[in-house]
């Protein structure tokens, strides 16, 4: 039993740091330029819920579903399940996630932004902002090339920040059940860098 002490998260990723980022890479390639079009819906997302706009609830679970979609889909259905087993069962959970936004955006009831204090405000704001204009550039900071860079609404970690961002300046009764996708796809994005790392 001792032996189990001696491994490291690393030891359990199924490929190698290189792999994983060539498939990023490639990845970005073949979707290009659906990267533009989703930082531009973010960034209008972000706008109407931090202005309060009628609808801006209802606008974000609308916009936020396909995207859920297309990022387990598109990235862990069809090109990361390869090397990783559990894939799969992230993909499945990002059409969960898809349906429950897409409910949402189709019944309006309790899905326009309510009151919220100016630290959940300010949270949401950071959150969301960070997702979607600040995470592509930490391909940079750790010296990867830009083509390597991860984009919201393509890539599950800034999809996942900038939707809990958005859930929390929204200020919805049910967004706590619209949140635990996000954030468990945050955690596992967490885990996987730590083992990347080492």
């Amino acid at each position: 039993m001792s032996e189990w002490c001696t491994y490291r998260l690393s030891d359990f990723l199924m490929f190698s740091p290189a792999t994983y980022w060539r498939l990023v890479e490639r990845y970005n390639r073949e979707v290009w330029p659906l990267q533009l079009l989703t930082v531009a819906a973010g960034a209008m997302l972000l706008w109407w819920a931090a202005a309060r706009r009628p609808g801006a609830g209802r606008w974000a679970a609308g916009v936020l579903a396909p995207m859920w979609l297309f990022v387990g889909w598109a990235y862990y259905w069809q090109r990361y399940a390869p090397i990783n087993w559990a894939a799969e069962y992230f993909a499945i959970a990002c059409a969960l996630q898809a349906m429950l936004l897409f409910v949402v955006a189709i019944f309006p009831k309790g899905a326009d932004a309510r009151s919220t204090g100016p630290l959940v405000l300010t949270g949401g704001l950071a959150l969301a902002g960070i997702g979607m204009f600040v995470y592509p550039f930490l391909a940079l900071v750790a010296n990867r090339p830009w083509s390597q860079a991860e984009v919201f609404g393509i890539m599950p970690g800034p999809t996942a920040m900038g939707t809990l961002g958005l859930l929390l300046l929204a200020g919805r009764p049910h967004g706590l059940w619209l949140a635990m996708v996000p954030a468990f796809s945050l955690l596992a994005e967490l885990a996987t860098r730590w083992a990347l790392q080492g």
